[in-house]
């Protein structure tokens, strides 16, 4: 029997004749017709660094699917540079990107009846894109990660492009001058791959490999490194076996997996854009997932990594320490990772751990023992309240108070935030609110690094808060809540709060509070009224009429029906 299950449909019969012709044109062989046909989702993109190398690991999958008995098919998908859209209008294409990525990549594979994908993806949205799209489709599928930057180096520190980011607020409180802020510039982002920390690129790339959709090692390679190549044939070659066994995505993406990697998320120290992902992963898939579940998983898993935003190291560090692998055996050592789940391989978490050592390598201290973990308690908290009755995500790794009352010095946009902090006019002890920069209100959830990495660079860091309903880059670190649902475009609390009102973010006691009575706010939400759609037409306008609520991973596809 052949093996292509689903491509056959448009490669068997002599009434597919005109469909052969068109294949043999793309260098399809008598032999051919009837090998599994294996799509290529190709994120290269000279947009961005994070995706420039990619087209070259697209070159090696098509040799790995062609040397494993496959036919490849090689399709590209887009990409927005989180990074460079970062504080303009062009962010709002972001996360809409990650549905744009979803769409594609489940058009070219159900419209050309492929039998299997392998996705090659770097900047953020590009891994979650990817992975709805597999759990839409339920074909076998596996992930490649193009692979992480190398850090830049100058005056003997490792930079990020997050050191670019802070080096503005930096620049503007007067602690550095013109001819630093050039030189970190210039020495950020040294070569291809995407951003080097845990941010929200590794941060997802780390939570496949602990899902079991990616192969062990491959989520923190560096991108110009030989074994990134040499990983990517070896995908292709897994992904070709599991086409012949019909290993789905819905036999990996159990409830198992997702626990797996919340835990696996909060041991790295990883970005607050996790929650949402999953959560979209999860509803795609049909897994029932909450924010509650990220909550109580927090609570049981300690951070053992010391990474960057807000630690020391990056993510090459990790992998020379260990990997994921290494964080992941650590866990299920101590009953909080699933070692029965599996993986696109076909073997179980516990088997692909078998010879990894129970405790990190002593002479390093990136991944640190088991006893001497960065933080106890996970530092992904969410708080709940009357400014967030659906739930907020809070991300307090280098905090070093969780609590604070402050007045609240409210911001219509984060253009507005960010000219205020450079401007000098916030003070410690403010609660900074940006709304209307939700899913819907933004619409497109932006992400606020540039005012974060402006407070950081000022200084004030460990005294003020700042409270959106946008989200965070991972690169984001401090007293800093995001994803507050309902958001102010709908209605939510956060619409309603004024100048100098009173507000608490205490992570402790998990709670993010507008200190207003209860009669005041009835009758501020008597007088609120909805602003007009700032979009109302292309992507972005539809976007916003279809998005869900933050909560529930902002999907576009809940409840077409």
């Amino acid at each position: 029997m052949s093996e292509n299950i689903r491509s056959r449909v448009v490669t068997q019969g002599s009434q597919r004749t005109p469909n052969r012709a068109m294949l043999r044109a793309v260098g399809f062989g008598d032999d051919d017709f009837t090998k599994p046909i294996v799509g290529v989702a190709n994120g290269f993109s000279t947009i961005t660094p994070c995706n420039m190398g990619i087209n070259e690991l697209a070159k090696r999958a098509e040799t790995g699917i062609k040397s494993a008995g496959g036919m490849p098919q090689m399709f590209g998908t887009i990409t927005v540079s989180d990074g460079i859209s970062m504080g303009t209008e062009g962010m709002k294409y972001s996360l809409v990107s990650r549905d744009v990525i979803a769409d594609s990549i489940e058009t070219a594979c159900n419209g050309q009846s492929m039998d299997g994908v392998i996705a090659i993806g770097g900047c953020d949205k590009n891994m979650p894109g990817a992975m709805i799209a597999m759990a839409r489709m339920n074909i076998p599928a596996i992930f490649v990660y193009g692979g992480t930057i190398k850090p830049g180096h100058y005056n003997g520190e490792d930079l990020t492009v997050v050191s670019a980011f802070e080096a503005v607020g930096k620049h503007s409180a007067g602690k550095i001058d013109d001819n630093t802020l050039l030189a970190i510039e210039k020495n950020a982002c040294p070569g291809a791959g995407s951003c080097g920390g845990m941010f929200t690129a590794n941060t997802m790339s780390s939570a496949f490999e602990a899902m079991g959709m990616s192969l062990p090692y491959s989520s923190t390679m560096a991108a110009e490194d030989a074994e990134k190549a040499d990983s990517t044939e070896k995908s292709a070659f897994v992904l070709v076996d599991a086409i012949r066994n019909q290993l789905l995505p819905s036999q990996i993406l159990t409830r198992k997996a997702f626990e797996n990697a919340i835990s696996v998320i909060m041991a790295v120290g990883g970005s607050t854009n996790a929650v949402l992902h999953l959560l979209a992963i999860a509803n795609t898939i049909g897994v029932e997932l909450t924010l509650d579940d990220f909550e109580t998983i927090r609570q049981r898993v300690p951070v053992l990594c010391d990474l960057k935003p807000s630690g020391r190291y990056v993510t090459v560090n990790l992998h020379q320490a260990g990997g994921i692998p290494q964080v992941m055996k650590m866990l299920l050592t101590h009953g909080l990772l699933h070692g029965d789940a599996l993986t696109i391989s076909g073997e179980t978490i516990e088997e692909i751990l078998t010879d990894i050592p129970a405790e990190p390598p002593a002479n390093q201290d990136v991944i640190l023992p088991w006893d001497k973990p960065v933080y106890k308690e996970g530092h992904l908290a969410i708080l709940k309240g009357n400014l967030a009755s659906e739930g907020a995500v809070a991300k307090i790794s280098g905090v070093k108070n969780p609590k604070i009352t402050g007045p609240a010095r409210v911001f219509e946009s984060e253009e507005e935030c960010l000219e205020a902090i450079l401007a000098k006019k916030i003070n410690p002890g403010d609660v900074i609110i940006v709304r209307y920069e939700g899913p819907k209100g933004g619409p497109g959830m932006r992400e606020m690094l540039a005012p974060t990495s402006a407070i950081i660079g000022a200084g004030l860091g460990d005294s003020v808060g700042l409270i959106t309903d946008g989200r965070f880059s991972g690169g984001t670190y401090g007293l800093v809540v995001g994803h507050v649902a309902p958001e102010a475009y709908v209605g939510g609390t956060i619409g309603l709060v004024k100048e100098g009102d009173s507000i608490t973010i205490d992570a402790q006691e998990k709670l993010l509070q507008l200190n207003v009575s209860d009669e005041e706010l009835a009758q501020r939400r008597t007088n609120w009224k909805a602003p007009e759609p700032r979009y109302k037409r292309g992507v972005l306008g539809k976007y916003a009429k279809l998005v869900s609520s933050s909560s529930l991973g902002a999907v576009t596809d809940l409840n077409l029906f």
